[in-house]
């Protein structure tokens, strides 16, 4: 959206709790796809306006909502008393005052698009409205108020909007509900929206009925009917966020295998509206890609494998039930099966991590290996290294962690312990079942056990004492 960009604000109603929820928490906070229900709101105005002219109007556990949503860069207005949803909109007139148009967007209809955004502005603007009301018909307008427009329906112009509790019997038949997405003309907005009473079953300000306060003033009242009623209904109970994250999660899987990502059984995969994966790359089934997860193409990501907010490079094999928590995985490594990469962990190109290895913040370099039964947790190792089955680094003494650093072209032998803070020079061998307390020079053999001591006969003397008992 270019015309007048500057001219024009979203402003997001975010101020309610999640009491039809059952909830203790703001309801724009429970989350679908990956992201709370608010995130999903802001990402699609942030397609159409920049995030300084988002405005989120917060207010139930607002530092909450704060700290969710602060990464996205957007302004907040706080509504201290939730008084309903035209008083949360008052709350907005000085940070609207240089605009000439806001769209009013609802926190909880998470499905809301850039197009359709673009669409009710563009309709707003066209038909010189002080207010537009973005309707849509469900197959079920229960719950929903209902928009009854001039001329028995046939004018783009609205009459008034009556809420479910305030429908008479006949009206109940009427099917056109309103979104609660509305455009309006600033000015407008703020020269009546003061009008609006609270002479309702909840006593709250209901921005519903400033159609009627701007119709009675001579304002034009208009409105446009979504092309998709799934996209502007919002989530009202548990039932309506576990089928609206089953749809957007459809939907992405649809999306990546439209731009050649292979998905077998995509129903049975748990794939975030954010998650990115290259071409070619094969998705089995039970897998889940969480957060803000990159995959390359050509890689195979085996059942049961979890991914989140993690790099996987190209030509990368992630094989069954391994874990990936914020790491980078360079090309064509393999990892698995049932690896656990915490957080901080770096494996390098072609690098191998086996079955029940265990990282965190550890750096491998090109072409190592660790194939078996490890932990390596605050190590930088380098690149051709061979860890033995067993091996630990002790990276901890009970009060401060330390760091091992191993070089290029080492061979730990298995059930090594390397206590750190410890180097081992590139070039070094370590012998099986070693405890390493010393650094290890380049190119040394390091050997740190007691020496093998045989008793020749003592088993045998040994199951003849205990005969005798």
């Amino acid at each position: 959206m270019s015309d007048n960009q500057n001219n024009f604000a979203i402003a997001i109603l975010a101020a309610g709790k999640g009491t039809r929820l059952k909830s203790k928490h703001p309801k724009v906070l429970h989350e679908i796809a990956g992201k709370p229900l608010l995130g999903h709101v802001v990402a699609a105005a942030k397609h159409v306006v920049p995030a300084n002219q988002i405005f989120a109007i917060i207010g139930h556990e607002a530092g909450l909502v704060r700290a969710a949503m602060a990464s996205t860069g957007i302004e907040f207005v706080e509504q201290k008393e939730q008084r309903g949803t035209g008083h949360a909109v008052l709350q907005t007139r000085e940070a609207l005052k240089n605009f000439h148009d806001v769209l009013v967007l609802s926190g909880d209809v998470p499905l809301i698009c850039k197009e359709t955004i673009e669409r009710v502005l563009a309709f707003h603007r066209e038909s010189g409205a002080a207010m537009t009301v973005l309707t849509t018909e469900p197959a079920d307008p229960f719950g929903y108020g209902r928009v009854f427009r001039k001329d028995g329906g046939r004018s783009d112009e609205v009459e008034r909007i009556v809420e479910q509790k305030q429908l008479s019997e006949k009206q109940l038949a009427h099917r056109e509900i309103n979104s609660g997405i509305y455009a309006f003309r600033v000015k407008s907005l703020f020269a009546h929206l003061e009008e609006i009473k609270t002479d309702n079953p909840h006593g709250e300000y209901y921005l519903t009925d400033i159609v009627k306060i701007l119709a009675d003033a001579g304002e034009k009242v208009v409105a446009l009917r979504a092309d998709d009623a799934n996209e502007v209904l919002g989530v009202n109970t548990r039932q309506d966020l576990a089928q609206l994250d089953a749809q957007l999660r459809a939907d992405k899987c649809r999306a990546l295998m439209n731009a050649g990502v292979s998905i077998f059984k995509p129903e049975t995969c748990l794939i975030d509206a954010d998650v990115q994966v290259g071409p070619d790359t094969v998705i089995e089934p039970f897998v889940q890609l969480l957060g803000e997860t990159k995959i390359g193409s050509e890689c195979r990501i085996r059942s049961y494998s979890v991914v989140s907010n993690s790099t996987l490079g190209n030509n990368v094999l992630l094989r069954n039930g391994s874990i990936v928590d914020q790491s980078h995985v360079a090309d064509g490594a393999l990892l698995g099966p049932y690896c656990h990469l915490r957080p901080g962990s770096d494996i390098g190109e072609q690098a191998h991590v086996g079955n029940f290895v265990e990282t965190k913040k550890a750096k491998l370099g090109k072409g190592s290996k660790a194939n078996h039964l490890t932990y390596l947790g605050d190590a930088e190792i380098g690149t051709g290294v061979n860890i033995g089955a067993g091996t630990i680094t002790c990276n901890y003494d009970g009060v401060k962690k330390y760091g091992t650093k191993i070089g290029d072209n080492v061979f730990v032998g298995s059930d090594t312990t390397l206590v750190a803070p410890i180097e081992v020079g590139s070039g070094a061998y370590i012998g099986a079942a070693s405890c390493i307390t010393e650094n290890v020079p380049e190119d040394a053999l390091a050997v740190g056990r007691g020496r093998q001591v045989n008793k020749e006969g003592w088993a045998k003397k040994k199951r003849t004492e205990q005969k005798k008992k």
